[in-house]
Order: structure tokens, then C-alpha cells, then sequence
């Protein structure tokens, strides 16, 4: 008895252990990708062609254009709106019975590639894109070819779409054949780049780039850098230089290529005018010129100003002349000393008062 009893209580806990995985299933989001302007059927579960349902997206009804086929709803043609979380109901109770998250996308098209090796001899790195949106997940799929034997691959920590590759030998005249693969849940296309060694070196472009003025020079500038330091052996392949360099008042480029020197001075500046400076590198064979360097700027010497001394006010003495004392011979001004006017004051006197007493 006590065995029958157990297996009984066995039978009714997985019963209820299938019925709750199936409840999960139901109620946990189910992804559907579907193609951009198709028309898209959705099932609501395992529920039978005569199953009566609703539907509603992101929790409100479903007002895209639509209809329903028991318990399919069916979207004609399906663009970025329709994206969502939809979710179906089974009526009269309104019990959810299946969620399915909707992705609207596009299958990708062929993935444009490039190669190229700043690093050579040691290796070289291939990297891809689409020209176009797929708005849904997309993954690649990448194979390279020399000599009819694939090469190792390292994907590239930082740039998604790149990889590293190291070159098997030196000087091949064997071509690389690169294969890369676009794949999302709509389809899958291909796209096949094929190129020399020669053609894909392209070294970094010159680093620590100084321009300096020359004392005494004004017409002059030392131009001075380094080699990029990615290039990993400049010993055995050196690099050659390209020196572009122009007044600001000017749009026109002066050029002078150069060979390994790491160095060259400017004779021909416009005296007083900033200069934008940048240089290039090539390898001396193979490849093409890297990008240019940051631009520096820098101005011919010019000659300090002399200040202008102001003018100092210098007092000089006033010289006064003293009258020399005149000489008893010297000739006077002529006039009436006042010991005379008072004797004849003196002398006429009488003869003034005894007119007046006639005259009375």
C-alpha cells in the first residue's frame, strides 16, 4: 500500500513539474525574425486552427494593419514599427498563452573588405563592413587563403570587424585570398578579396613631428620626427619620407621626398608667417604612402623689436647775464636831475607870487 502510494504521489509531482515547465515555456519570450516588407504569421502556441485568441503589443492592442486567422496573427508588410513584444490571449478566460518577441530586418548584403600590413614583414590585418543596415544581429564568418592552405585568423580585441594575420613567408608571389561571410537569421552572403603582398604595405604615418625656427634665420625652419612605431624593422626596410609644408596665408602645398633621413630644413619660409607642416612615409620598394602626420605649426625667427626709447626732457640752465656796471665814460640817457629842477623851482618862485598879487 505504502508503495502504491508513493508511486501515485511520483506520477502526480512530474505531472505538475511537465505542466509548469510548459507554463514557462509559454511565458517566456520566443524571438521571431522576420524580413522587411513581408507579410508575417505569428502562432499563438500549440493552440488548435479553431482556437479563439487576442493579441496585444508592448501591453496595448494591435492597431498595425492585421487580421486573424484563429490563432494566427498575420502583419502585411512588416517594417521597423512593427518591432515589439507580442503577446496572445486565449479567450473567454483571457489566459496568456505565448509571447513572442518580434525582430523586423534585413538579410545582409555582400561585405565590402580591406587588408593591409603596417607591420610588414610581420603581418597584416583584413577589415569589413556593410554598406547597409540589417537592424537585427549579424555575425561574420572569416577564411584566408595563400598556397591553397588557410591561414590562422586572430580576431581583433578592440574592432569587431577586424582580424590579424602573420605572413607565412616574405617576397610570396602566391596571392591571399580573404573570404568573408555575413550571417543573421535570414540568410547569409558572401564576399571574396584577393590580393599581392606588394600591394597592401602601408606604413603608419611619422610620429613626434617638430618644426623649430633657426635664431638668425628667418627664412628657415628644422623640420624633425621619427619613424612610425609600429614598423617593426626599419633597418632591413627602411622607410622613405614625403614633407608637405605651406604658409597659412596660402593653399597651395610646397613638397620634398626624402630618403631614410629623418630630418630637413626649411630654406625657402616666408619671413613672419606660421607654417603648417606634415610628413608621409612609404617603404623604399613596395606599397603606398601612409596617411599624413598631425599637422604641426611653426613661425620663421623673427628679430626682437628694438624698443623705443622715449625722449628725456633735459633741463639746461637759463644763463643770466649781469648788466656789467656802466663806465663813467660811457654815454647815459639824458635827463633833468632833480638837484637843478628844484633850484629853478626855487629861483622863480618870487616872480610867480608877485604875478598873482597884479593880477588880484
Amino acid at each position: 500500500m505504502a508503495n502504491l502510494v508513493t508511486s501515485l504521489c511520483c506520477v502526480v509531482l512530474a505531472a505538475v513539474v511537465v505542466a509548469y515547465a510548459q507554463r514557462r515555456i509559454q511565458l517566456v519570450a520566443r524571438n521571431q525574425y522576420e524580413r522587411m516588407g513581408s507579410d508575417v504569421t505569428m502562432q499563438c502556441g500549440s493552440l488548435n486552427s479553431d482556437a479563439s485568441v487576442s493579441w496585444k503589443v508592448n501591453g496595448t492592442d494591435v492597431i498595425s494593419p492585421h487580421h486573424l486567422e484563429g490563432p494566427k496573427l498575420i502583419l502585411t508588410e512588416v517594417d521597423l514599427g512593427h518591432n515589439g513584444l507580442y503577446s496572445c490571449f486565449q479567450n473567454p478566460d483571457g489566459e496568456r498563452r505565448d509571447t513572442i518577441y518580434l525582430h523586423v530586418g534585413l538579410l545582409p548584403r555582400e561585405p565590402v573588405i580591406t587588408c593591409r600590413s603596417n607591420t610588414y614583414p610581420k603581418g597584416f590585418y583584413c577589415n569589413w563592413h556593410l554598406q547597409h543596415p540589417t537592424y537585427i544581429p549579424t555575425a561574420f564568418e572569416v577564411d584566408i587563403q595563400h598556397n591553397q592552405r588557410s591561414l590562422t585568423v586572430q580576431k581583433d580585441p578592440v574592432h569587431k570587424n577586424r582580424c590579424h594575420v602573420r605572413f607565412p613567408e616574405v617576397f610570396s608571389s602566391y596571392p591571399y585570398i580573404v573570404n568573408v561571410t555575413a550571417i543573421n537569421s535570414l540568410g547569409k552572403t558572401s564576399n571574396t578579396y584577393s590580393f599581392e603582398e606588394s600591394n597592401i604595405v602601408k606604413p603608419d604615418p611619422p610620429e613626434r613631428v617638430t618644426a623649430t625656427p633657426i635664431h638668425s634665420n628667418p627664412r628657415r625652419l628644422e623640420v624633425s620626427w621619427q619613424s612610425p612605431a609600429t614598423w617593426p624593422d626599419i633597418d632591413s626596410f627602411p622607410l622613405k619620407y614625403f614633407l608637405r609644408y605651406r604658409p597659412l596665408i596660402r593653399e597651395q602645398w610646397q613638397h620634398v621626398e626624402l630618403s631614410d633621413s629623418t630630418f630637413h630644413t626649411i630654406t625657402d619660409a616666408y619671413a613672419g608667417k606660421e607654417y603648417i607642416i606634415q610628413v608621409a612615409a612609404k617603404d623604399t620598394e613596395i606599397g603606398t604612402w601612409s596617411d599624413w602626420s598631425v599637422a604641426v605649426h611653426a613661425t620663421p625667427w623673427i628679430e626682437d623689436p628694438v624698443p623705443n626709447t622715449p625722449a628725456t626732457e633735459v633741463d639746461f640752465p637759463i644763463e643770466t647775464k649781469t648788466s656789467p656796471i656802466p663806465s663813467s665814460r660811457a654815454p647815459q640817457k639824458s635827463r633833468v636831475p632833480v638837484d637843478r629842477a628844484a633850484r629853478v623851482v626855487s629861483l622863480f618862485s618870487p616872480l610867480l607870487l608877485g604875478l598873482m598879487l597884479l593880477l588880484m
